[in-house]
């Protein structure tokens, strides 16, 4: 049977609120005398700061499940009084956080250098960690308890018997090789049933180490349960280099026995990922911190995709526009003259379609420690062993009223930005049965204390283009559950703490995945337009739908001045064409492709209709646009040059091009900008418009 409920309900939190007033009021006062000033009386006021602030947090959950007809009798202004006394233990939480962050003022010695990069506190960098923790965790806890208000009673008690069942499956068949000793990085208060609590210092036994980063360890009184592994470091300096050395070779192990996916694959030859991974391990003790913190979720990683930009061009849409050379270097794997039509010959590929990002749910939030300056989904053609084309970047928004939430595609005045649109083509001539495209959803963030930037993953998923027959999958809407660590990993989960508190039941089991992040994308086919302009661009390319126009132009153009009016076919001299020199600097400058695209627009909607079917006419229209808008911006000195995620470099860069494109319809080109003395445009050698393939291939291809 279920528990009664109080007769007043309501009246019984009041009262609690005020006995845990008066336990407030105690301990503020006491943190004001000189005897807290000791190191034994901070830790002892600190302890019991935690202790209220979770009963203040129970007290707050209590009175969101309280409803009006919980009340036996007639209750005047319910609501009113429920939202004072909500008001009310928001106050005392945050007399309590106040607290606790002076306490961890009082003791608090600033980071260096080396100790955020081995992972490495002192005692007095964990008080201030942990106050810090405190502060972050009580934010990300209320969205928490809403969002379990409905099943948290239902649960408590399962939990506890799920929790003894799996302890005696350990106890069963414990792994020798994982009990190892570990030491205590800081105080641990368990938050539900099954997990250990330990203080600082404590060497632990553990006696399985889980993938999720919750770990099963043993005190020296006997008691067993999950700890976060981020709190631990090996006991000794010896076990330490030991056990480093023992997850990098599991790691390895891992990375080329699976996929993605879950298939098997051979040994891996000329991936990019090892190179990847060393990067990577540089910054995972940054992570650590982080997570250790309470900053971010245990399964954020280091964005693996943002680390393969950074490489080099080889990943970049510039890399996959450029013409390819077939082996004998004399002519044009990819680019073939069509002369019937009159321009370059159409190239179908066995993938070619739409993929629309909807939106993400349930993306775990992090805390307050550090700010988020970009969330945005970053998507390739992946083999389940390496990146197979572009990494094309999709940012997202979301709202205030639903931060777990993204969206993309927004609705907004004019012209939407490139970089915001869900609409992206696929394009792969790849043979491999494994092919389907990686998502990787990521956050661009900066740390408050330090001023560090980064990128982190929030989460990957990877979507099979093709069935176990080697039928495409068919064109509908797909909700993809993702995954936590990186596409190298298995068995991570983006937020350990949801399926942690699954339930056996049918009904909690559909609540749990309801909770989990999702990723939802939908499959469209082409139709005619647009299979015409995918049709003209690389056999390999992923981007955006909305400048595929564009690119078509570009190659169309490139098709005439490398095929049709150069002279001698075997001449290798460079070619003086500005737009070609130029136009791929444009696919790492999205404001000012979008600036293009406007300007495109608008001189085309000003076309006769006998201009828009003379295929001449129009690339000559478009050059014509291209040298008034896009070339004077790329070599503008008032133009900052372009920064991710820097809100207000954007800003001065997007003012800049909307006042330049203003100017330019006033006068009616930008002829009179560029010969104006007042030296708003760099100067440049002919070098700089003047395009050469073969320094562009043997570029691409280093």
């Amino acid at each position: 049977m279920l528990a009664r409920r109080p007769r007043d309900p309501l009246q019984a939190v009041r009262r609690r609120g005020q006995e845990l007033k008066l336990q407030v009021d105690s301990l503020l006062s006491e943190s004001q005398s000189k005897g807290s000033l000791e190191p034994s009386s901070r830790r002892d006021l600190y302890q019991r700061c935690v202790q209220l602030k979770q009963a203040v947090d129970e007290n707050k959950t209590t009175l969101q499940k309280l409803s009006k007809a919980d009340e036996a009798a007639p209750v005047a202004n319910y609501n009113q009084r429920k939202e004072e006394e909500q008001k009310f233990l928001d106050k005392l939480t945050h007399q309590l956080q106040e607290l606790a962050v002076s306490i961890g003022k009082e003791s608090r010695t600033e980071y260096t250098n080396a100790s955020c990069r081995t992972g490495a506190f002192t005692e007095k960098e964990e008080d201030e960690d942990s106050s810090e923790e405190e502060e972050e965790d009580d934010g990300e806890e209320g969205e928490e308890e809403e969002e379990e208000e409905e099943e948290e009673s239902e649960e408590s008690s399962g939990e506890e018997e799920e929790s003894e069942e799996e302890e005696k499956q350990r106890n069963e068949s414990p792994d020798p090789a994982a009990r190892k000793e570990y030491i205590a990085l800081g105080d641990f208060t368990a938050q539900q049933a099954g997990d250990l609590t330990f203080q600082k210092g404590e060497i632990l036994l553990i006696i399985e180490k889980k993938p999720d980063g919750w770990w099963v360890a043993k005190n020296a009184k006997g008691n067993e349960g999950l700890v976060p592994r981020t709190y631990l470091e090996p006991y000794t300096k010896d076990k330490e280099d030991q056990e480093s050395s023992e997850e990098d070779s599991e790691e390895a192990e891992e990375a080329t026995d699976e996929t993605a996916d879950g298939a098997q694959v051979k040994q891996r030859t000329e991936s990019h990922w090892s190179a990847v991974r060393k990067a990577i391990s540089e910054q995972i003790n940054t992570v650590d911190v982080l997570t250790t913190m309470g900053a971010i979720p245990s399964g954020f990683r280091p964005s693996t995709l943002a680390q393969l930009l950074e490489e080099g061009n080889q990943f970049r849409a510039s890399y996959f526009l450029q013409p390819e050379l077939t082996a004998s270097q004399l002519a044009f794997r990819d680019l073939m003259w069509d002369a019937k039509a009159g321009t370059i010959r159409s190239r179908p590929s066995r993938v070619s379609l739409v993929l629309t990002l909807w939106s993400c749910k349930m993306i775990p939030l992090p805390g307050t420690s550090i700010q988020v300056l970009s969330r945005h989904v970053r998507l390739c053609l992946f083999d389940g062993n390496k990146v197979l084309s572009n990494i094309h970047t999709v940012r997202a928004t979301w709202q205030p009223k639903k931060p777990k939430t993204w969206a993309f595609s927004p609705q907004v005045t004019g012209i939407l930005p490139c970089l915001l649109d869900g609409d992206c083509f696929i394009r792969s001539n790849s043979s491999s049965p494994d092919l389907g495209i990686l998502f990787e959803l990521g956050i661009s963030y900066i740390r408050n204390s330090t001023g560090e930037r980064g990128e982190l993953s929030c989460g990957w998923v990877f979507l099979k283009l093709f069935d176990t027959s080697g039928a495409p999958i068919p064109a509908r809407t797909y909700e993809l559950c993702l995954n936590g660590g990186t596409p190298y990993e298995k068995g991570v989960e983006v937020d350990p703490s949801v399926s942690r508190r699954a339930h056996s039941s049918v009904f909690h089991q559909m609540l749990t995945m309801r909770r989990q992040p999702q990723l939802l994308v939908k499959l469209r086919s082409l139709n005619q337009r647009s299979r015409n302009i995918l049709s003209m661009l690389p056999e390999t390319l992923v981007g955006s739908m909305c400048s595929s126009h564009l690119l078509m132009f570009y190659r169309q153009i490139l098709g005439d001045v490398l095929l049709k009016e150069r002279m001698n076919l075997q001449s290798a001299d460079l070619i003086s064409h500005p737009m070609l020199a130029t136009f791929p600097k444009l696919l790492e400058q999205p404001d000012v492709m979008d600036a293009l695209r406007s300007s495109w627009a608008e001189k085309e909607s000003t076309l006769k209709r006998s201009e828009k079917r003379d295929r001449e006419v129009l690339k000559a229209k478009f050059l014509l646009v291209y040298h008034d808008c896009a070339f004077p911006l790329l070599h503008s000195t008032f133009l900052p040059p372009f920064r991710w995620a820097e809100e207000e470099t954007e800003a001065a860069r997007w003012k800049i091009i909307a006042d330049f494109l203003k100017q330019t319809r006033e006068n009616e080109g930008a002829l009179q900008a560029l010969l104006s003395p007042d030296r708003v445009h760099e100067p440049f050698d002919l070098s700089e418009q003047a395009y050469d393939f073969l320094a562009e291939v043997r570029k691409n291809s280093t």
